[in-house]
């Protein structure tokens, strides 16, 4: 299955490139669905199976001190709501600190674990650039997301011999085709996705997480105008809609692999 795409600079071509499972990371709930709720509708709607891995609990989010005492269990429901919108059911959690998160080796193992066992199509992750246009993009758990899934897709996942007990348990090297980088600097960009039919979706997926937005009308008018700018970037026509990602051949017919 594919998603509609816009790029010539992007080595993913959809109507080539089959998509049948793909696994998206992130540093907290809510990351995922600013940055790639439309095409993940899009996918699921096309009967691509997706599933999401949280790294943090995001302990440290939202505004109500009263909330502190409850706060990753709100998290954690309002992620699954927001999941169920785009049409995602499977959510894994690596429960680390908001805030606190690094590419450890603890880190990286959970995150081979996950992709040796689920062996998608596509891994979709933070970027591990810091985006100096927009920094609130790159917060620092989100630089540890991409760091630590970079690092875990090559060479570890396909390495037998990185994480050893991993192939013990029986969860073999794996050679993962494409990584899907989001949040990241614009120049960077090479394949944006039209997201037009899945707007509302995304949308309402974000508004679930209403203890992280203190300003839901602003937040509405930053995402659509922020998907906008992504259609004209990506040469679409004025009305439509995009998301963009740094797309990343891993392993290709041509690809020569040394550890």
């Amino acid at each position: 299955m594919t998603t509609p795409a816009v790029s010539a600079q992007s080595p993913f071509n959809p109507a080539t490139h089959r998509v049948g499972r793909v696994l998206c990371f992130a540093a907290h709930p809510d990351d995922i669905d600013f940055g790639a709720a439309g095409s993940i509708a899009a996918w699921t709607a096309a009967a691509v199976q997706v599933s999401y891995c949280i790294m943090t609990d995001g302990d440290a989010g939202g505004f109500d001190p009263a909330q502190r005492s409850e706060i990753i269990a709100l998290r954690a429901a309002e992620q699954l709501r927001a999941a169920e919108l785009v049409g995602v059911s499977d959510i894994h959690y690596l429960h680390q600190r908001d805030g606190y998160l690094e590419p450890s080796h603890e880190v990286m193992k959970g995150v081979v674990r996950l992709i040796r066992q689920l062996r998608p199509d596509v891994v979709l992750a933070m970027h591990p650039e810091r985006n100096w246009k927009r920094i609130q993009k790159s917060h620092p758990d989100h630089l540890a997301v991409g760091e630590a899934v970079t690092r875990a897709v090559y060479p570890a996942v396909e390495n037998p011999f990185a994480y050893p007990e991993l192939a013990e348990a029986g969860l073999e090297a794996y050679k993962l085709p494409w990584l899907w980088l989001y949040a990241g600097p614009e120049e960077r960009e090479n394949h944006f996705v039209d997201v037009t039919d899945h707007v509302d979706s995304k949308l309402k997926a974000i508004n679930v997480h209403v203890s992280q937005h203190p300003d839901v009308e602003a937040m509405e008018a930053a995402v659509r105008n922020g998907m906008h700018l992504n259609a004209r970037r990506a040469g679409l026509p004025a009305d439509r809609s995009a998301e963009a990602f740094h797309v990343v051949a891993v392993n290709g017919p041509g690809t020569i692999a040394g550890f």
